[in-house]
């Protein structure tokens, strides 16, 4: 299959790397106005525009530009018959990202959103473990996205760029939509969006969610906690482990600490388990998608655009 490549900025290499080491494709070549050659891309063309690009007959793209062109690039994706890969967030607002759906529908073409952290190998374990039962009923889920500000975003604020990967997480991982969401964001570095937001709300399940993202923070964190009835999960993403903290049922000789009725510390474990670049993952998916018409794995057009909603529910609410 022929594929093709809009956008080198940061992400973009990432995709071109992989892209020109892939025997699973032809990798056409990458457009990028500046004629910017990655040194990782050691297959494909540059291409001055997305018009040039086409008129290669690629038949799949992946879609790396700034947020606020997603709409333009996907819309001519869509009506040129090329399934595409499009960067999270799926648009710069619900109303952009509800005509990518549209047109992809109209078209007839496979379409889906680069949510890379789905494919995180610690994510994908804490999935499998908590859809096999592993904590029992869950209560609550808790993300931290914290770090210094990337200089690659220029067009959307600490919302739509970071904490849509945690509103699809949580969803994701929660199995169940978002029914309520409020929070409270800041604007400390003199940028037109906010660089910082803490976020609260409820799945329609019951589960009880909470995220800390912000760009101000001079450490990078990225993790996830999955409290439940028998213990509780914590993946670090950056480092792809996962641990397990026990909810024992120990019983205590001391009589003051045995009237309180709460969870007992009980053993912690860190899971074995393969680890896979996230990308590569998301690649593969997207290819087996193409093949066979459904996004298994995959964020579809659909739930991106219902991230959206629920990430500008999130800033009404801090406004």
């Amino acid at each position: 299959m022929r594929f093709g490549l809009v956008g080198l900025g940061q992400m973009g290499r990432h995709h071109a790397r992989l892209l020109s080491d892939s025997e699973e494709v032809e990798f056409v070549g990458a457009v990028d106005p500046a004629r910017d050659r990655p040194v990782s891309m050691h297959r494909g063309a540059i291409y001055e525009s997305l018009e040039d690009l086409l008129g290669e007959g690629i038949e799949a793209a992946i879609v790396a530009v700034p947020t606020a062109a997603h709409r333009e690039v996907a819309l001519e994706l869509a009506e040129s018959g090329v399934h595409t890969l499009i960067e999270k967030p799926l648009a710069d607002s619900v109303s952009a990202a509800e005509d990518i759906r549209n047109g992809f529908e109209t078209a007839s073409v496979f379409g889906a959103v680069g949510h890379v952290e789905r494919f995180n190998s610690a994510l994908q374990e804490l999935k499998k473990r908590l859809d096999g039962g592993g904590l029992g009923r869950v209560i609550s889920i808790a993300t931290e996205r914290v770090g210094p500000f990337p200089n690659r975003i220029q067009d959307v604020g600490v919302v739509k760029d970071l904490a849509t990967h945690d509103i699809d997480i949580i969803s994701w991982i929660g199995g169940s939509k978002f029914e309520e969401i409020s929070g409270q964001s800041a604007h400390k570095m003199g940028r037109p969006h906010e660089d910082l937001v803490v976020a609260t709300g409820r799945l329609e399940s019951g589960v009880v969610v909470s995220m800390n993202v912000n760009w101000l923070t001079p450490v990078k964190r990225r993790t996830v906690s999955v409290l439940g009835e028998g213990g509780s999960f914590v993946a670090d993403l950056i480092a792809g482990d996962l641990f397990f903290f026990n909810n024992a049922d120990v019983g205590s000789e001391w009589d003051q600490i045995a009237q309180v009725r709460g969870v007992s510390e009980g053993d912690m474990t860190r899971f074995a388990f393969p680890k896979r670049e996230p990308l590569a993952g998301e690649h593969e998916a997207f290819r087996r998608g193409i093949r066979e018409g459904a996004a298994e794995g995959l964020v579809t057009l659909g739930e991106g655009v219902q991230i959206l909603e629920v990430a500008e529910r999130m800033l009404a609410s801090s406004r």
